[in-house]
């Protein structure tokens, strides 16, 4: 083998707990290579290592890089030899240009002046490399996600990158900006440069990767060749969870009560630009016991609607009606949202949903700190109850309720927002994207706890990209296109070619 990368036996600790145990990993020149496991399961530690932000001395074991071993003090040694990682949070500067972007760090200079031509002529021959069709001048801010990754990657090749290191690539991306980015790496193995791959989408792994390893608590469980034939996704996931998930979603007996939410005649224009209707005269309604999904490409209006109804969070001159058990309710506000019963998790935990410097404690009473402050002082010996018993309850991994919320994995994140908003009671939970950025094992837990929250007589109504996911675990699924709904399935009855069908419909907008 012609092995570009060494890794062996890589250990790390943290504050006494081994984050990753005799981790091997090789990989060849012109290779891309996958890295799976569940979250927690040590893929972004692994990959820290290697880039150097846990220098050398702060782990065990060796790397070797063209044959000899490195020893990395920060990020910039890594670079020097063309090993780059680009973050699922992308490190872009939104209010600079594509080319400020690009050059910040090292750009063209002629007697210690910057050479501004040689910036903009070295940026459009990186962004043609990425097949962007872009100004060098156009600010990172007017770039849509999928665009601004391929910025990511086009300031990885002005490094002269030799292996790219790639960790949730396409998490925020549509099913073409994904194939798009997929496509480029191909690319650029058939030009030598190798790439890891960290990704939760298996069929993803599946399409491009020659090699996979599986991770698994910190540790190698196998590497799988995919040169060899391809792999099938239950056998990844086997390795990856350590049990047969035959069924990828929970069984469940649904027991659908009477309407508990209904919304009539639902508008909202755009926060922005006041002449244009996002939401146009909806109507939609959920039963106690129901899980509701709904279905929709991006910008078909599905967060905003959930926003909206959720205190007004998004949007200007909303107008409808809204009942809970019967009664009309006022939704004007966050509070009297909650006050009257909903809850919603948002789709960026990160950035909406947690507090990611504060400890698990204080996210997960956040939301209904007036049941742990009698008298208006928080009662901290209530809080710690509350957290332990959620944290029980919700089987969140981590060392106690005291660690920071920002250092737990993406699923575990996933399930302090829940327990947060189930803190509050409500007796309709709206979720969006509910697994977005989490593995299998992850997501079969969330669905068990999708599941008990239908099963306990509340009304679920979840947002999913997925629609695999929806047909799976919803008893319903309303379809939505142009901010209104245009079809709708039971869940027992509905495809992924029927609900493609009703997207691609034109919304009919009612007057």
């Amino acid at each position: 083998m012609n092995a570009l990368l060494d890794m062996r036996c890589i250990s790390k600790n943290f504050a006494g707990v081994k984050a990753l145990s005799d981790v091997t990993l090789a990989v060849e020149a012109g290779e891309i290579h996958a890295v799976v496991g569940e979250n927690g399961a040590g893929k972004s530690t692994l990959m820290k290592v290697l880039s150097g932000v846990y220098p050398h001395g702060s782990y065990g074991g060796s790397i070797l890089f063209d044959g000899e071993e490195r020893r990395f003090r920060d990020i910039t040694d890594s670079e020097a030899l063309g090993i780059i990682i680009i973050h699922q949070e992308l490190a872009l500067i939104p209010l600079m240009s594509i080319a400020e972007n690009i050059f910040i760090a090292n750009p063209p200079a002629r007697f210690g002046v910057i050479d501004r031509s040689a910036v903009h002529r070295r940026t459009k021959e990186l962004l043609a490399k990425v097949g962007l069709d872009e100004a060098p001048d156009t600010l990172v801010t007017d770039l849509g996600v999928g665009k601004q990754q391929l910025v990511e990657i086009a300031k990885a090749l002005s490094k002269e990158v030799r292996l790219l290191i790639l960790d949730e690539p396409t998490a925020s991306l549509s099913e073409k900006d994904s194939a798009a980015l997929l496509d480029l790496l191909l690319e650029f193995k058939a030009q030598g440069i190798s790439s890891i791959l960290i990704s939760h989408k298996l069929n993803e792994v599946s399409r491009v990767a020659d090699r996979i390893t599986v991770l698994r608590d910190g540790r190698t469980v196998d590497t799988l060749d995919c040169r060899e034939g391809a792999v099938e996704e239950d056998r990844i996931i086997r390795r990856m969870v350590d049990r047969d998930l035959d069924h990828r979603y929970p069984k469940r007996e649904p027991k659908i009560g009477e309407t508990i939410f209904r919304v009539s005649n639902w508008s909202v224009f755009h926060p922005q630009h006041a002449d244009r209707q996002v939401i146009r005269n909806v109507d939609f309604n959920v039963k106690a016991g129901e899980i509701v999904g709904i279905a929709g490409l991006m910008g078909a209006g599905r967060t905003e609607f959930a926003m909206s109804i959720f205190g007004r969070s998004w949007g200007q001159k909303i107008s409808g009606r809204a009942e809970i058990e019967g009664e009309e309710v006022e939704l004007s506000t966050v509070r009297r949202a909650v006050d009257a019963g909903l809850a919603y998790v948002t789709e960026d935990r990160k950035q909406l949903g947690l507090l990611l410097a504060e400890d698990i404690r204080k996210n997960v009473t956040l939301a209904g700190l007036e049941r742990v402050a009698p008298g208006r002082v928080i009662d901290d010996m209530a809080e710690l109850k509350v957290a332990t018993d959620y944290r029980n309850r919700m089987r969140i991994r981590c060392h106690s309720v005291y660690q920071e919320t920002g250092k737990l994995s993406g699923g575990n994140q996933q399930k302090v927002v829940l327990s947060k908003w189930l803190f509050t009671d409500p007796k309709v939970l709206i979720l969006d994207e509910p697994t977005r950025g989490i593995d299998v094992g992850a997501k079969y837990e969330i669905y068990c706890i999708i599941n008990e929250l239908a099963e306990s007589g509340r009304g679920v109504v979840v947002i999913s990209s997925e629609m695999p996911e929806l047909i799976g675990i919803c008893d319903r699924i309303c379809v939505m296109n142009e901010g209104a709904f245009v079809g709708e399935f039971p869940g027992t009855e509905a495809t992924q070619e029927k609900i493609m069908r009703a997207i691609m419909r034109k919304a009919e907008v009612r007057p």
